[in-house]
């Protein structure tokens, strides 16, 4: 079992590795259901203020309580939105984590105009900070985490500070008690807590979710991905009127290599073409490995810049022989591939697939080292 050093020591070297296609899929599917989930929110935070008003609160805690509920309703439908987009929006995970830290932060600040005390001892409010941290967990991003933990920390000792600094005589409130200096530190280091406690949970799901849909050999996306994912990169194109184009690759005759040259040599063969052809390849734009030597690309083109697109890639491989070792002859590596569309040649995964492997066939049919994206006749 790994120590709480070698833990930490993974979650730093995590964090100097940009976040892959898979964790970037499953973290844009969080956004999405934190976004559903904050207008949730929003719509029952309305209730406070007027809860607070019934049960003797003054006029202006119920405004202030207002004036930030229809603000954070109004933001969680703008961030709805942008969730919603077939394509991720850049940023948007450490966007929303700020706007929901800063909002609880305003509320505050606007109970301070009337009553400095509140601002510091709401319990109801600054207990919001832990939630939006909270939430940042279904992001799958450790950083989204620590900056959402580190802007409350400091958003709230500032605040702590500005109050302290401005008060003309005791901080003391017959509602809200007395701040004090023990109370407020004690609060951040539960702040920081909390963001450490979330930031090993969304470690340890980053970690669970590569190891069950990540190839061991490749680093690839492997099947696991493709049929738990791409049927949504599917609906998604076909709910906003996109093509979205699927690629089945093969790599020709690598058996040879692996007969002539062993199994080891076949293994350093598989990642050599795998790093030739992710070099090319954006982002957004998957690739994973189905069988030995076969692989899935998902494009979000039309079939025609598709095809481009693979020729590109057949002739990248082509021109990049594999050296199997010193001393020993190069071995050129060609690829075939067969592609299909949607909406032109299926609606589903199940079709897509079978239509580009007809394709494939045709391919390897025809002398291999080429790329068929239409039916012949």
């Amino acid at each position: 079992m790994s120590t709480l050093r070698e833990t930490f020591e993974d979650l730093a070297a995590s964090l100097r590795q940009p976040p892959d296609e898979i964790l970037l899929e499953v973290g844009a599917g969080g956004e999405l259901l934190v976004a559903h989930l904050r207008v949730g929110v929003a719509s029952l935070l309305l209730l406070l203020p007027l809860l607070n008003r019934w049960a003797g609160g003054t006029l202006h805690e119920t405004l202030a309580g207002l004036v930030g509920a229809l603000l954070a309703l109004g933001l969680s439908a703008l961030w709805l939105r942008l969730a919603r987009r077939p394509r991720r929006v850049a940023g948007l995970a450490t966007v929303t984590a700020a706007s929901d830290v800063t909002m609880v932060t305003l509320v505050l600040a606007l109970l301070s105009l009337e009553s400095p005390v509140a601002a510091i001892n709401s319990a109801v409010v600054w207990g919001c900070y832990p939630l939006a941290i909270f939430a940042t967990a279904l992001r799958h991003d450790v950083r989204v985490t620590l900056f959402a933990g580190a802007l409350a920390m400091v958003q709230s000792g500032l605040l702590w500070a500005a109050v302290v600094a401005l008060a003309e005589g005791p901080l003391v409130s017959a509602a809200y008690g007395t701040v004090s200096t023990s109370t407020q530190v004690q609060r951040l280091v539960l702040l920081l807590a909390v963001t450490l406690v979330t930031a090993m949970v969304v470690f340890r799901a980053q970690r669970l979710t590569q190891f069950s849909a990540t190839d061991g050999l490749t680093g690839l996306p492997n099947r696991n991905y493709l049929n738990t994912r791409v049927p949504q990169l599917v609906r998604d194109a076909r709910a906003n009127g996109h093509t979205v184009s699927l690629a089945l690759v093969d790599l020709d005759n690598f058996r040879h290599i692996n007969a002539e040259l062993g199994h080891l040599a076949g293994d350093r063969a598989l990642r050599h073409a795998v790093k030739v052809l992710r070099k090319e390849l954006a982002r957004e734009e998957p690739m994973i490995r189905v069988g030995g030597e076969e692989f899935v690309l998902v494009l979000r083109l039309p079939i025609g810049a598709a095809w481009e697109r693979l020729e590109v890639l057949r002739r990248k491989l082509e021109a990049a022989p594999f050296l199997p070792e010193a001393g020993v002859e190069p071995r050129r590596m060609t690829l075939s591939a067969g592609l299909a569309s949607c909406p032109q040649d299926a609606n589903d995964l199940s079709g897509l697939m079978k239509r580009a492997d007809q394709r494939l066939q045709v391919a390897k049919q025809a002398g291999r080292n080429r790329v068929v994206a239409r039916d012949e006749g």
